[in-house]
Formats: structure tokens, sequence, C-alpha cells
């Protein structure tokens, strides 16, 4: 690869970076000036993340060529805003697979996401988190049955397409607390579309992560 294309993709990682940074940081000014009511709340906060996926597109780091998924993993900012009636709408922004792979692998992978959730308040201090997901899947790099480096490297492309999935989890709630933890299971699917591939890569991810979710309030 190119040196001008590894340092686009590596641009590119940093951009992606640093926008899920000022996303993350500029409600949290506003949560600092204005405290929040039981409806007008903001929680902050990071998510790990870890699964597995059927992926028939990209190359996965974690397996062998010509395997179709493997291993996920991430780290994402993690928005939450309550709105009415329990209701609160979240996003997910990914740190950390994009600067990962962008440095090491010449590749691009973001996957942000937002859900609309639903809190089933428990009387035993742990109530239930659900709603449907959706967000979309950027990609640059070679297809499945690639090898990492070398001859065996075949040529990168671009791909996206819209991710909808699910969200089910356990709030664990800390009255009078500044932090709590959220333990949860996300179910997806991606379709995704190479873009001026002459290959015309498509196909489909499919998948689930168990999230872990770090709250600030």
């Amino acid at each position: 690869m190119h040196c001008a294309t590894k340092s686009l993709i590596g641009f590119m990682a940093f951009i992606l970076g640093l926008t899920s940074l000022a996303v993350f940081c500029l409600p949290s000014a506003h949560a600092q000036t204005e405290p929040a009511q039981d409806n007008d709340k903001v929680v902050m906060g990071f998510k790990t993340r870890i699964g597995g996926r059927y992926d028939n597109v990209r190359m996965c780091v974690a397996t062998d060529p010509g395997v179709k998924g493997g291993t996920a993993a991430d780290i994402s900012f993690y928005v939450e805003y309550a709105y009415e009636n329990n209701w609160s709408f979240a996003a997910d922004l990914p740190v950390f697979r994009p600067i990962l792979f962008g440095a090491a692998f010449e590749m691009l992978q973001y996957e942000p996401d937002f859900s609309l959730l639903y809190r089933i308040k428990g009387d035993s201090g742990i109530d239930t988190i659900l709603g449907p997901t959706l967000g979309a899947s950027f990609h640059y790099g070679p297809d499945f049955q690639s090898e990492q480096s070398g001859e065996g490297r075949k040529p990168s492309f671009f791909a996206m397409g819209p991710s909808i999935g699910a969200y089910v989890g356990l709030d664990f709630k800390r009255p009078g607390k500044s932090f709590n933890f959220q333990l949860g299971l996300h179910p997806y699917a991606t379709p995704l579309f190479s873009i001026g591939d002459p290959d015309n890569h498509q196909g489909m991810v499919a998948g689930a992560l168990l999230d872990g979710v770090f709250r600030f309030q």
C-alpha cells in the first residue's frame, strides 16, 4: 500500500476518534452547568464490547484468511439522554477499533449505533433495559480471503451499510452514587455494499456483543 494511502487511513481514524470525543464532551459541559432533573438527565460513560460475528465481506485480524468472521471487540464513548416515561436515547461512538485498525492494520472499521431504550424498574435494585438499535458500518480494507500483509494481502475497498439490532440489559442501580454499571447483550445484522469496487464485494455481517456499560451521572 502506498504511503499516501496509509496516511489517509490513519488520518481518517484520527478524525473519527476526535469526532467521537467531541460529541462525548459537549453534553458533559452542559450537564455541569445545568443540574439534571429526573426527566432531563444526561448520563455519560464508556462501553466495553466483546463478542463474535459472521462476516463474509471483511478481513478479520483475529482469524486466518478465508475464515468468514471471528471475534469482535471495541471500546466506545457512551451518551444517554433521558426522555420521559422511562424512555431514553443512547449513542455509542467507537474509539478503540477505528484507531487500532488504522494504526496497526491499515484498515478502517467504524460502527456507531444509536438506541431507543425502555427501562422496566425492578424492586431488587436491578432494572431491565431493552429496545431497538440502529447504526451504520463503514469499512476500508481487504476482504476475508486476504492475508494481513505481504504478497497475500488483497486490494482494499470501501464498503458501508446499515446496522439493525436490539439491546437487552440489566442496570445495577446505586441510589445516591455518581456511578453505576450495566450489563447487556446486543445482537445485530449489517448488510454491506462496496463503493467504487471493481470486484463488487457485498455480503452480510451478523453477530452479538456482550456490553459492559460504565455510567456516570
